[in-house]
């Protein structure tokens, strides 16, 4: 990798209810698009309806710092990660798009050696560890790697964690799953359309504040008959391709 930065980045910050974690994320990922972007930089904060004072903490902080790279969008009530990452990929407009969540737990320091992507790749951050997960959410974590594997042809060692994708690449596609399983499905059709994946290891953080909100059965239920949906979403996305003139 050149180590000049000579792309431009947007960084999309998802927050639920962390109120105590989301202003010093911010301020970590300003101080990181310094080091791996071009002058044109964008922060993306989703805020998917979070009921603490998250909204309040924004609030202060974009008056504090009145900055103009940042896009804030604040869902009226909670629609889950699904929802909250679509937001986040329309709003982004830069060359390279990566998302981090607001709890602190993803060490932005590692997208420092990735600041100049190659075209039609995807960088895919695998976590070393999850200590810190709860039983539903482990089982979700394993539910989902597994059905991408046997039913998707994802190898991927963490679908769900952190990704950095080239925006001309993802502003091909019209997502139609609407849950969690949305980064299968882009996973899966930017691979399809012979996007490289690099996968480098990342250390889990542990949370300095709030706490974790886990997955409860319900979502492990709702992963299981999305990625069934997605199966057939892949086909027909496959099919089109095929049909299309050259």
């Amino acid at each position: 990798m050149i180590d000049k930065p000579e792309q431009s980045w947007s960084i999309i910050v998802l927050c639920y209810n962390e109120e105590e974690n989301i202003g010093t994320v911010l301020q970590k990922v300003q101080e990181i698009l310094l080091k791996i972007s071009n002058e044109d930089s964008q922060i993306v904060l989703v805020n998917d309806g979070s009921s603490d004072n998250s909204h309040q903490v924004i609030q202060q902080y974009l008056e504090k710092h009145r900055s103009d790279n940042i896009d804030y969008v604040c869902h009226e009530n909670n629609k889950g990660i699904g929802e909250a990452l679509i937001t986040g990929y329309t709003h982004s407009n830069q060359e390279n798009v990566v998302m981090v969540p607001g709890d602190g737990q993803f060490d932005l320091n590692e997208l420092l050696p990735f600041k100049n992507v190659p075209p039609k790749s995807i960088v895919a951050f695998y976590r070393e560890e999850n200590t810190t997960y709860s039983l539903s959410r482990n089982i979700l974590s394993w539910v989902n790697n597994s059905l991408n594997r046997a039913l998707l042809g994802i190898t991927l060692k963490d679908v769900n964690w952190v990704k950095v994708y080239k925006n001309e690449e993802l502003k091909k596609l019209q997502l139609e799953i609407r849950s969690s399983l949305v980064e299968s499905e882009i996973c899966a059709k930017l691979i399809y359309l012979q996007n490289n994946t690099i996968e480098t290891r990342s250390k889990y953080l542990p949370r300095t504040g709030g706490q974790s909100k886990g997955a409860s059965f319900k979502i492990v239920k709702q992963a299981i008959q999305d990625i069934l949906r997605l199966v057939v979403v892949l086909g027909r996305f496959k099919k089109k391709l095929v049909q299309s003139p050259k």
